[in-house]
Parts: C-alpha cells; sequence; structure tokens
C-alpha cells in the first residue's frame, strides 16, 4: 500500500510546517473568539486539519482548519441552538455530509470555476491579508485575526479600521511591526539566501522570537510603549493532559432529534465544501510542481476531518487559502508539511502555552502581510491585463467583489461576470452570412444557443425576393431548441417570400425532412 505521507521532501517540508504554524496559530484562535466558541475549539480544529486531514487529502499542498467564512454560519448557530456541544453535533454531521458528496463525486463542482475568477480570488485575499493586518501590525487588534469580510463585527470596516490607525496606535507594536517588516524584506534579499546559514533561518521564525525579545525589552521603556496581553496571542494555560482534557466538549447526542441540528449540518457542509474546493482549485494554481487534486478525495478527507473535530470540541474546518499559500510560499513541497503543522500545534500548545503567549500579535501580522503581497503583487495584474479582456474584466471584477464583500459572494458575483463574458464570446462570431448576388451563405461557425437567435432572426429578415440560401450547421455539434423553431419558422415562409433554401448538418430529421419535401433543394453556394 503506498504511503499516505512521502518523506522525500522533509528538508522543506519541516521548515515549511514550523512557517504554517506561526501563521495558523492566531487564525485558529481568532476565527475561534469571532464565532463566540471557546478558544481551544480553533485549535483543536487546527490540529485536526493539520494531522488528519492533512493524512488523508490527496492535496500536497492545502492546509485545512478552521475557516473565517464560517464565523457568521457558526456564531449564528450556537446563538440559534442555545449549547455549543449541541452545535458540536452539527459539526459532526456535516461531516458525514461531506462523506456523502465525495461518495457521489460532487467535488466534481470545483473544476467549474474560471481561472479568472480563481486568480482574482486569491489577488483580492493577498488585498485583504494586507489592509486586514495593517492594524494589527500597529497595535490596533479589535478585529479578530482571520477576518476576511469587509463589514467588522466592531460596526467598522476593512477601510475605516485603518482610518483610526493614526489615533489608535501602540508605539510599542509599531516598533515590533516596523523591526519585523525590515526582518521579512531582508530575508528577500538574494544575499540571504545564497548565504547557507541565514537561509537555513526561516523568516517568520526569525520574526517571532525577535518580536518577544523587543517585547520584554520594551518594559525599560514609558509604559505606553508596552504591550498589554491583548497585542499577544492568547492561549489557554494547561499544565497537564487533565487540563488540556478538561477544557474539551463532547457533543450532546441527544439533541440528534432537534431540527435545527439538521439544518445547520447541511448548512455547514454545503459552504466547508464550497469553501475548500475553490482553495483546492486556487491552490493547484499556486503549486509550482501543477500537480492535481482529487476533489472527491477531498470532500472525504474534509468530511472525516468535521467528524473528528466534533466529536473533540473543535470547529468545523475547511482548506484554507491562507495558510494553503503561505505553504507554497515557505517552499513545502508535499502534505508532511501540513501534517507537521498540525503536530507543532499540538505538542505547543500542551506543552509552552506561556512561551506563545508572548508572541505579539505586531510579529504574526506582518508574517501575513507578507503572504498577502506575494499574493497580490502588481506583476499579477499585468499578467492578466496581457491575457486580454475577457480575462481580465471577471479577475478584476472579482477583486473588488471580494474585497467589498466576502469570499463566496465575491466569487458569485465574479463567475456571473465571467459567464456574460462566455455568452458573449460565444455569441461572437458564431455565425457567418456571406452573399454573392442572389445566393447566399448562413454559416453555424460553432455551438448555436438560444442567446444567437435575435441574430439569426435578423440575418433571415434580410434575406431578399429570389435568394438562393444555403444554411451549413456541419461545425455546430449543439443547435438550441429555439434555433430549430426559428428555422421552422423561416420554412412556413419561404415559398411566399420566394426564397429557396438548402440545409446542411442542421439535423432535427433535416428539420422534419426539408418540411416535407416543400422545399426546393439548391445547389451550395460557393463560399
Amino acid at each position: 500500500m503506498k504511503s499516505l505521507l512521502n518523506f522525500k521532501h522533509i528538508k522543506s517540508d519541516l521548515p515549511s510546517g514550523l512557517v504554517v504554524f506561526l501563521v495558523a496559530l492566531p487564525l485558529c484562535l481568532g476565527v475561534a473568539l469571532a464565532s463566540g466558541a471557546p478558544l481551544i475549539s480553533g485549535v483543536i480544529a487546527g490540529v485536526v486539519g493539520g494531522i488528519l486531514v492533512g493524512t488523508l487529502s490527496g492535496s500536497q499542498l492545502g492546509v485545512s482548519g478552521p475557516a473565517a467564512g464560517l464565523t457568521v454560519i457558526v456564531l449564528n448557530a450556537i446563538t440559534e441552538i442555545g449549547a455549543y456541544d449541541s452545535f458540536l453535533l452539527a459539526v459532526v454531521l456535516a461531516g458525514f455530509f461531506q462523506i456523502v458528496l465525495g461518495a457521489v463525486k460532487a467535488g466534481v463542482i470545483g473544476y467549474y470555476f474560471p481561472s479568472s475568477v480563481i486568480k482574482g480570488m486569491l489577488t483580492a485575499i493577498g488585498i485583504i491579508i494586507i489592509l486586514k493586518q495593517i492594524p494589527h501590525a500597529m497595535g490596533i487588534d479589535l478585529d479578530y485575526e482571520g477576518d476576511e469580510d469587509f463589514f467588522q463585527k466592531d460596526g467598522q470596516n476593512t477601510f475605516t479600521e485603518l482610518m483610526r490607525v493614526r489615533e489608535l496606535f501602540n508605539e510599542g507594536a509599531l516598533i515590533i511591526g516596523l523591526v519585523s517588516l525590515g526582518i521579512m524584506i531582508l530575508w528577500e534579499q538574494s544575499f540571504v539566501k545564497k548565504n547557507k546559514v541565514l537561509n537555513m533561518i526561516p523568516a517568520p521564525l526569525l520574526v517571532v522570537v525577535i518580536g518577544i525579545i523587543l517585547n520584554n525589552g520594551l518594559t525599560i521603556l514609558p509604559s505606553f510603549f508596552h504591550l498589554e496581553s491583548s497585542h499577544l496571542v492568547t492561549l489557554p494555560i494547561t499544565n497537564s493532559l487533565s487540563d488540556f482534557s478538561n477544557l474539551i466538549q463532547l457533543p450532546n447526542f441527544s439533541a440528534i432529534s432537534n431540527p435545527i441540528i439538521w439544518k445547520t449540518a447541511g448548512v455547514i457542509a454545503i459552504i466547508a465544501s464550497l469553501e475548500t474546493l475553490l482553495s483546492v482549485e486556487a491552490t493547484d494554481k499556486l503549486d509550482p510542481d501543477s500537480r492535481i487534486t482529487p476533489t472527491n478525495r477531498e470532500l472525504l478527507a474534509q468530511g472525516t476531518g468535521n467528524i473528528v473535530s466534533g466529536l473533540f470540541g473543535g470547529l468545523p474546518l475547511t482548506q484554507v487559502i491562507v495558510r494553503s499559500s503561505a505553504n507554497i510560499q515557505a517552499g513545502g513541497k508535499t502534505n508532511l508539511a501540513t501534517v507537521f503543522h498540525g503536530f507543532i500545534l499540538l505538542i505547543c500548545t500542551l506543552a509552552i502555552p506561556s512561551i506563545l503567549n508572548q508572541i505579539p500579535l505586531a510579529s504574526l501580522a506582518i508574517v501575513l502581510i507578507m503572504v498577502g503581497y506575494k499574493l497580490a503583487k502588481p506583476s499579477i495584474f499585468k499578467q492578466v491585463f496581457k491575457e486580454g479582456q475577457d480575462q481580465f474584466v471577471p479577475f478584476a471584477i472579482t477583486v473588488v467583489a471580494v474585497v467589498f464583500t466576502d469570499l463566496l459572494k465575491g466569487i458569485g458575483i465574479g463567475v456571473f461576470v465571467a459567464m456574460i463574458y462566455i455568452l458573449y464570446t460565444n455569441y461572437k462570431g458564431s455565425m457567418s452570412f456571406m452573399r454573392d448576388g442572389n445566393n447566399v451563405l448562413i454559416q453555424f461557425n460553432k455551438d448555436i444557443f438560444y442567446f444567437n437567435k435575435s441574430e439569426l432572426k435578423q440575418k433571415l429578415a434580410s434575406l431578399q425576393e429570389g435568394d438562393n440560401v444555403f444554411i451549413d450547421g456541419v461545425k455546430a455539434s449543439f443547435i438550441d431548441h429555439d434555433i430549430y423553431i426559428t428555422l421552422e419558422e423561416f420554412q412556413r415562409e419561404v415559398k411566399a417570400r420566394n426564397i429557396d433554401v438548402e440545409f446542411k448538418g442542421i439535423s432535427r430529421k433535416q428539420l422534419n425532412y426539408e418540411k416535407n419535401n416543400a422545399i426546393v433543394s439548391k445547389a451550395p453556394v460557393s463560399k
């Protein structure tokens, strides 16, 4: 049996797993806080997403964990159900629903998203990360870590939050943020990458260590430089496994007859599956080795993960683009990086929570800002622009829509615009009209749909008395029902208009055998 883990690239995967851990830690806690759930529930979902889903998934670079896109659903569900342990039952059931979706091969849905929309989504997420993390880098931690929505729960939005930076920033966080940014930029320089010793040190790890040192050193300065606990990582302190186990809640199976539980499970399964499939598609596009993730297997893995997460008190999880892109940028090669990040998250939560609680959120914000920049570099806009208007317009609209709404709404708008362009592209040049005296050729150059009816009617209406018309549908593998009706209507009026017509490759029993042999066939018109 083929091993589920590949240790061939362990030298790349272990450092990458460490970087993903540093990115995932504040996001796990932030999503749990925003969801109105115990903080430990976010960590549990992160551990399950890393170790279990990372092992079972066919995605080599995708990283799963609690997702910001589910926070509103989770918060409302916990409020409506009235108890967190009953909500956990909905998470378990959602996992079973996802396994069913995988079994019926619903993963194919992921292949229907246009590439321009996926690129727009990735770029938008990069922009959102930058905009959302700038306040955190300056010590403004009013909004939770990992928020991706334009409208925030504190009554602000992405841009009004930025406008408050000047009046609310913390001097200590600003110092730590600027030093961290300098380190991240320095580590991108070629002379550091060529240095064997420096290149062995992951920049995010160095940023975190320096951030802890600086934060402790700032205590010698006036009090306004000090970072309070609200500006640091906040993990529950556990001194033993029994302390940790006391934090875990188990699902309340007696609530299984509650219809709200089943409704919540269905909603979570659908939204989590959609977000996962979007992330899979995006991650595969970022993969330097261009590997393709088996989407049905991914749904099976996600379903298993949600069952286990719910059984042990964790939040629902999905594959997450931010963590996955951080994994790729850090040099991850296989799913070993994902699994390793899950083990680090588990071990550090159990063994050194007090040390993790010294990490400034400003340091982690800078790590995320660099992740965001690499997703939304100006060169990406230039590249898509060169691909043509039909690619750039859906791309740009998706970027704007995701930034100003949320992930799923933005994707929906982007797909709608892309479909309009697809329809327009198909409409444009779908048929040609050539006249040589009284000889007329109407040729279907590709598949003909109902939206081509208007153009066809106009061409048929422009025919003159005495015309010899040849309608060629050989190149069309599909002709819509409305087009057939239009041609049949034309058949009924050709005698009155003194027009001769011949059809080729039109079918529908060659329009009822040339309308029961009522039409006199003429020789084809020369092209």
